[in-house]
């Protein structure tokens, strides 16, 4: 494997170490009950609990018998209601914290992106003039070449995809 290649994995693994040694305990334990929340398993424990506690409070009024929680079930309705409020909560902090995390990621492949450009923009200059210096290669004008020599300009760019987006028309250029 090429070092470059091996150097970027070891970057990125950094990365994504230092973003979990930012996550705080409470941060962690949220997220491992978000994590247990998510499974198949809890699904089937809901359901057994909700099934078993109709179970409960059905089965007595067939033998006379009082019910804790007769039918419509409120205090298991108080139950679920009380459970879903929470368990929401939970996967809201752990997808906030994610969204953090993917928006630092995305910001910096915004910077690495910029930069790759900058390079391609110095390169294309440095060909073209490199074939206009050199006398074995006939010189003729490229519109592209001379197009793509000229930076990239990123606050144009964000003014048209801004205007893109609010329904306003505007020119696609570099």
């Amino acid at each position: 494997m090429p070092a470059s290649i091996s150097q970027n994995i070891e970057a990125m693994g950094e990365y994504y170490k230092r973003e979990e040694r930012r996550i705080r305990p409470a941060q962690r334990l949220l997220e491992r009950i978000g994590g247990a929340i998510g499974r198949p398993a809890f699904l089937g424990l809901v359901l057994i609990f909700v099934g078993a506690w109709m179970l409960v409070n059905v089965l007595p009024a067939r033998f006379g018998i009082s019910a804790f929680d007769p039918p419509p079930f409120p205090g298991l309705q108080t139950i679920v209601s009380l459970a879903a409020l929470l368990i929401t909560t939970v996967v809201l902090i752990g997808q906030n914290r994610l969204a953090k995390v993917e928006q630092r990621r995305g910001e910096m492949e915004l910077q690495v992106n910029i930069l790759t450009e900058q390079k391609t923009t110095t390169l294309i200059r440095l060909l073209e003039e490199l074939r206009r210096d050199l006398p074995m290669v006939r010189d003729r004008h490229d519109p592209d070449a001379a197009t793509l020599q000229q930076p990239t300009d990123a606050t144009q760019i964000m003014t048209a995809l801004e205007k893109e987006q609010s329904g306003d028309e505007a020119p696609a250029s570099r």
